[in-house]
């Protein structure tokens, strides 16, 4: 059967896909740049799949076609689109149950979450390779901690955390999201990162890859819920994260208190369960405060967004304030002032 490509506008079929997808257990993704279908011959839609950058989603057959092998064709298809995009290293999630059928295509299991999820990727060794290129910046010393930051944009606050791990540790590796699902491009933020802490001379910095995943990009589509959602991802990431810290030596992972945050506080405290069962430490840093007020980059681009750039000089580096003030960030100013929502729970 033949897969077509189903646009944006075509209500119908978006609409056959919406019940498609709840027929099977599955809420369709917000974060969606391809969808596909097959039709019966009554035009009525009988699969589904789409892809979101270098993922695969959403993937579904209708229970009463299911056994005619069109899922097959379905991510058959998905795959020769993204590799005509030049995406070539691909991911997908999936339930428990159904990693089998995704490996018989091609597919190799990262990390599983027992009756939650699975994430896999078409390489072999694509995970083995990333944690052996990390082996290479190991750095020796009795305490050997860890951050993840996104940075977006890089604030006093985010500096507060950072200063604070590389005080208290002989090593500090950052890992910088490098997903591109921020306002602030990556490229940016990773910059600004590495000019705000200058300063400080045992830090190491990663790019985090496809491997620690963003909140943003984290698909929910098969989850019950929003706390579900968030307590996938935060098994999923803090599995993964075992992997690197055993390869690079971390002993503890600081981390950002967010009191006014749902998912900071539901990761934050998953993470400070989990990680000790693997002899890591999980330090959760009370946020900084400027004016009796929490340093949130939240804040920052609010202010951006109405404007108003002389207020981000207390609570962001200089390094930051230069560049916001610059020509260089005209364009990220105009998309942060075209958002609607800037403020992220």
């Amino acid at each position: 059967m033949a897969v077509s490509k189903i646009y944006a506008s075509d209500k119908r079929a978006n609409t056959q896909i919406e019940k498609l997808l709840l027929a099977e257990g599955i809420r369709r993704d917000k974060n969606l740049d391809y969808t596909c279908a097959i039709y019966d011959d009554d035009y009525n839609v009988i699969a589904t799949g789409s892809c979101f950058g270098n993922t695969l989603r959403c993937m579904a057959v209708s229970h009463e076609h299911q056994g005619e092998g069109l899922m097959n064709e379905i991510v058959t298809h998905l795959v020769q689109h993204e590799y005509d995009r030049g995406i070539n290293n691909l991911f997908l999630y999936t339930k428990c149950n159904s990693a089998k059928f995704f490996g018989d295509l091609g597919f190799y299991e990262i990390v599983r979450i027992e009756n939650q999820i699975v994430f896999m990727e078409n390489r072999r060794n694509g995970f083995t390779n990333y944690l052996n290129f990390l082996a290479k910046t190991k750095r020796d010393g009795e305490k050997i901690a860890a951050l993840v930051l996104n940075a977006n944009p890089f604030t006093l606050g985010h500096l507060y955390l950072v200063e604070k791990a590389s005080r208290e540790n002989d090593v500090l590796h950052i890992f910088i999201v490098s997903e591109d699902a921020s306002l602030v491009p990556f490229e940016i933020r990773k910059r600004l990162i590495i000019e705000g802490t200058a300063h400080l001379h045992n830090l190491v910095y990663h790019d985090s890859g496809p491997y620690i995943i963003s909140n943003a990009t984290f698909p929910s589509y098969f989850q019950k819920d929003d706390t579900a959602v968030i307590e996938s991802h935060a098994n999923l990431d803090l599995s993964i994260f075992v992997r690197i810290a055993e390869t690079l030596g971390i002993n503890s992972r600081y981390v950002g208190e967010e009191p006014n945050s749902l998912v900071t506080g539901i990761y934050n405290r998953i993470m400070s369960e989990k990680l000790p069962e693997h002899g890591i430490k999980c330090v959760i840093v009370p946020r900084k405060q400027e004016a009796g007020e929490i340093i949130s980059a939240s804040n920052v681009r609010n202010f951006i967004k109405n404007g108003e750039i002389e207020k981000i000089k207390p609570l962001v580096p200089e390094t930051t304030y230069q560049f916001f003030t610059s020509s260089e960030a005209e364009s990220i100013i105009k998309k942060i002032q075209g958002t609607a929502n800037v403020i992220h729970y």
